[in-house]
């Protein structure tokens, strides 16, 4: 579905501060995402990394347990083929385990759908979703 008002909308990343730089970047790594940039120094390094359709995490080091004056996001979404075999990596990479894989039909409209998700908590105690319309 095309962004009708900005014509050239699409996602590009979402930020994320680690409290474990090194680590966070070894588990989402270990699902597949690539480093596709970094830069900072030993005080703060930002590292870009592209989840694998373009779309990518902003991980900041010495993020600490505190909140961004922004807030702190709920949880972020991906796209998967097979919501099971996601899950499963995400916990070999060592996320903890929050809800397993379930479809779960959506009461919604315009459009009635039915959606197969999965959840894991990372290192930053952040929620991570596994997502696919079925």
């Amino acid at each position: 579905m095309a962004n009708e008002n900005i014509k050239t909308m699409g996602f590009h990343h979402i930020a994320l501060k680690a409290s474990d730089f090194e680590k966070s970047l070894e588990m989402y790594k270990a699902l597949g995402m690539k480093e596709y940039a970094r830069w900072g120094d030993s005080e703060k390094t930002i590292a870009l990394l592209d989840i694998g359709d373009g779309g990518k995490i902003e991980l900041f080091s010495n993020g600490g347990d505190e909140y961004s004056e922004n807030g702190k996001w709920n949880h972020f979404a991906m796209s998967v083929d097979d919501v099971e075999a996601a899950y499963q990596t995400a916990l070999k990479a060592g996320f903890k385990p929050h809800i397993p894989p379930k479809v779960v039909p959506l009461d919604s409209s315009p459009k009635k759908i039915s959606i197969n998700i999965a959840f894991v908590i990372g290192p930053n105690n952040e929620q991570v979703e596994f997502f696919k319309e079925v």
